[in-house]
């Protein structure tokens, strides 16, 4: 029996990534990464990330192929991510897949974003359902109920900022280098939460998040400290800010776990690689099976968009040669009542 064979193309943010899943199994994920281009001007810019990706996606094609033994005759369909991203960076991966797609007569699979974030998982594990998945990235901070593979929906997300977000902008104002959330987890282990930051909503009976409000708490402590001469602990400030995270992040996911009954909680985005969030969850969340994707699939890669890929193409969820970027694609919100009829 012939193995099926999936190209899957990701270009939502800064990082050009093509990848090869053969029978399930990943035998190759290129990711070519635009960090340091991005570096000096403190965070994405989007017309610099789509031009990158331009230059550099074919290579990322051929390489894939290469790594995975393949040639282009031997695949089975295309899975390309279409939203939630940058609209010129998504166009491009778009652009690519279909080309792919058209030469070759192949089937082109529309991918959400956030669900290659999800399916990132059954890398280490077959998941099982119903399950919760708190996403957590630059750009989303959601708790999802996964019904089935390729069924999601929104129980909670941000108001505001994103978790990633927030981390990026305290970076910022502490001097550190795009992108600052590893550098901050690093410092945090170093210092004491002596400073306080409030942890918005934490209170309230919904699963709602907001970070905007311990963002600007932690600018104006830094700026009130500058005006006045005053040195601020840099370890202590970042201990401070990712306490206060991480008790929103796990106070906010255990509320969920509390109102829906399921089988295992999966953990992924880019944030997922704070071994802060990852010491929490271990402690704190024992009653059910924690998932979280291996570090090279926390971050953006075409390695989750084929995992998620495969649910979609089962289902018959193909697109059209017209299929376009959806910047602000997102789950559907699940209603009250949905958990009682199932």
């Amino acid at each position: 029996m012939k193995e099926t064979i999936i190209l899957a193309f990701e270009t939502s943010c800064d990082e050009t990534s093509v990848a090869v899943l053969k029978d399930g199994e990943l035998v190759s994920n290129i990711i070519a990464s635009q960090i340091e281009s991005h570096k000096r001007f403190g965070g994405v810019v989007p017309e610099v990330a789509s031009r990158h990706h331009v230059e550099i996606i074919t290579a990322c094609i051929e390489e894939a192929l290469q790594e995975a033994t393949i040639e282009a005759t031997d695949v089975d369909a295309v899975a390309v991510t279409y939203g939630p991203g940058l609209v010129g960076a998504l166009l491009v991966g778009l652009s690519a897949a279909k080309a792919f797609a058209w030469a070759h007569g192949l089937p082109l699979i529309p991918v959400n974003h956030m669900a290659g974030h999800l399916m990132a998982a059954q890398d280490q594990v077959d998941l099982e359902f119903p399950l919760l998945a708190l996403l957590v990235s630059g750009g989303h901070t959601e708790l999802v109920y996964v019904t089935e593979p390729g069924e999601y929906h929104i129980v909670g997300e941000t108001r505001d900022d994103a978790v990633g977000e927030a981390y990026d902008k305290a970076g910022r104002v502490m001097g550190l280098s795009y992108p600052a959330g590893r550098q901050i987890d690093e410092l945090a282990h170093q210092g004491r939460d002596v400073y306080n930051f409030p942890r918005a909503m934490l209170q309230e009976d919904n699963l709602e998040f907001s970070f905007s409000g311990l963002k600007s708490a932690f600018i104006n402590l830094y700026h009130n400290a500058q005006q006045k001469g005053q040195e601020l602990s840099q370890v202590d400030l970042a201990a401070s800010f990712q306490a206060a995270v991480l008790d929103i992040l796990i106070g906010k996911t255990k509320k969920a776990l509390e109102k829906y009954p399921v089988k295992m909680l999966v953990v992924a985005g880019g944030v997922a690689a704070n071994t802060g969030l990852r010491q929490r969850l271990a402690e704190e969340i024992q009653d059910i099976p924690v998932v979280i994707p291996p570090l090279r699939l926390c971050g953006d890669n075409a390695g989750m968009i084929a995992y998620a890929s495969v649910s979609e193409w089962n289902k018959g969820r193909l697109a059209s040669w017209d299929l376009n970027a959806k910047p602000s694609l997102a789950f559907p919100v699940l209603r009250e009542q949905a958990i009682s009829e199932e």
